[in-house]
């Protein structure tokens, strides 16, 4: 009755998982994928970003040599070279995802797909019907131009900024979120007079406060150039290269535009709602615990899903919808305490609840935070610093939350994110003996409190606006 046991739309990082892991079980699988095989994150996403930001850093490493007693001539910076070697290892990771399905056994089909009834895809390339007992749709997720002003077609997105042919000297950046941070930190080192003009009145909504502020001040002293609450108002492209006009009146002059306000689950066109599939007000497919969706045999992982739009989130569902489905071993990911980073410079990483998440949903929180100047700075003479915060629930001793920021952000957080998926205590972390001399160690050193965040007693009949925190000296 069936031509797949599983037909999967989208061969990203999900979908690739998951029909391996299906193709594993027995099951006979076809993916199509209109572009490239590996998706956002390998194409054009994370690992191409990850490439350039090593790039960049390299600006730091060559100022910071001189203090250590190394003497070279001014280096220079050859952006067409850069981009031609990151092209090279994608093509080889794209490669190496194709070899993998095809060694499962998964048949690749080169072509958009569409569904068009509950059972059955359309493969649009050659207009062949393909019957499938199962669906599973990992089409991701585009990135959302807005605000839609006069002269949008002039700009770019974090999909064109990959392949310039040659380093914008000048460019605006619109939006204050990973991607918009991410790429203004790392354009400024690589010499880009960068601007970022956001929504609103700070980077990274949702982040921890203390910590957006120190990134914000870190990017303004390498040289970004904020507009907050101040978005262009429209673009005019010139001899001299595009105009832009901002909200507040103010003009300003820039080789390239590039919009990252967001993204949006990729499923226009799909046919998903004429196949009965619900999705919520920004396209993403409805689905339940274990990736189904409204209807019984169509299923949805990763960014299209809307639910946490991160690489390794999107290979977890799809590993676990394939044990659910193909595997006869029911698994439903965990979406609670995932760590995450952001790859500026310097770098954020963040595990569990902010300091405002945690006041919200405890009575009595307490928070501890250090700011340090990092040992390789004492020869280098860099002005950085180092900021950690600990949050915890003073009634449990239970940690909530850890926020870094400084070098080796990233790799740090990936570990105290296994403490913090195991319930780890302040206690355990005072336990736990220091490796000196290293900036992590500081996270097992912070005994004094900073800050406590509690309801106050009153006496009583008394009835007076009192504080909501008590600082510690």
């Amino acid at each position: 009755m069936f031509d797949v046991d599983l037909f999967v739309i989208g061969a990203g990082s999900g979908g690739v998982r998951a029909a391996r892991i299906a193709a594993g079980y027995g099951a006979k699988v076809m993916v199509a994928e209109e572009f490239r095989i590996g998706g956002t994150c390998v194409i054009r996403g994370c690992v191409p970003k990850k490439l350039l930001v090593y790039a960049s850093r390299f600006a730091d490493d060559f100022a910071d040599a001189e203090g250590y007693g190394w003497s070279a001539p001014k280096p220079s910076f050859d952006w067409p070279k850069l981009v031609a070697a990151k092209d090279q290892e994608i093509s080889r990771l794209s490669e190496i995802y194709r070899t993998h399905l095809e060694n499962a056994g998964v048949v690749l089909a080169a072509s958009r797909a569409v569904v068009e009834e509950a059972q059955k895809v359309r493969l649009l390339a050659d207009d062949r019907v393909i019957r499938a007992r199962v669906i599973l749709v990992a089409t991701g997720s585009a990135p959302f131009l807005a605000p839609d002003v006069p002269g949008l077609e002039h700009t770019i997105t974090s999909n064109e900024i990959f392949d310039l042919p040659e380093l914008p000297r000048r460019i605006l950046i619109v939006g204050g979120g990973y991607i918009a941070v991410e790429f203004a930190a790392l354009l400024t080192r690589l010499g880009s007079q960068v601007t970022l003009a956001t929504r609103a009145a700070n980077i990274l909504r949702g982040f921890d406060e203390d910590l957006r502020i120190a990134l914000r001040d870190a990017l303004a002293e390498a040289g970004v150039s904020f507009k907050f609450a101040d978005l262009p108002r429209r673009v005019d492209k010139t001899a001299r290269g595009l105009f832009v006009t901002l909200s507040r009146g103010e003009t300003l002059e820039a080789d390239q535009v590039m919009i990252a306000t967001g993204r949006r689950p990729n499923t226009q066109g799909l046919g998903l709602e004429k196949a009965g599939v619900a999705l919520d007000d920004m396209g993403a497919v409805k689905v339940d615990q274990w990736s189904c969706s409204t209807v019984s045999s169509i299923y949805a992982v990763g960014d299209v899903t809307n639910r946490v739009a991160l690489t390794p989130v999107a290979v977890r569902e799809g590993h676990a919808f394939a044990d659910t489905v193909f595997g006869a071993s029911p698994r439903a990911v965990d979406h609670t305490n995932i760590a995450t980073a952001v790859f500026s410079t310097p770098e954020l990483g963040t595990v569990g609840l902010s300091e405002a998440e945690a006041r919200a949903g405890f009575a009595c929180v307490d928070i501890y935070a250090t700011r340090f100047r990092p040992l390789k700075a004492a020869l280098s003479g860099r002005k950085e610093a180092v900021m950690m915060k600990i949050v915890v629930d003073a009634a449990t001793d239970r940690v909530l939350g850890v926020h870094v920021l400084g070098e080796g952000a990233a790799e740090m957080i990936q570990i105290i994110g296994i403490a913090i998926k195991k319930g780890t205590t302040k206690a355990d972390f005072d336990a736990t003996m220091p490796v000196h001399p290293t900036s992590a160690e500081e996270l097992v050193t912070l005994h004094s409190r900073s800050a406590r965040h509690a309801p106050m007693k009153l006496d009583p009949g008394e009835a007076v606006a009192l504080p909501d925190e008590e600082r510690m000296p």
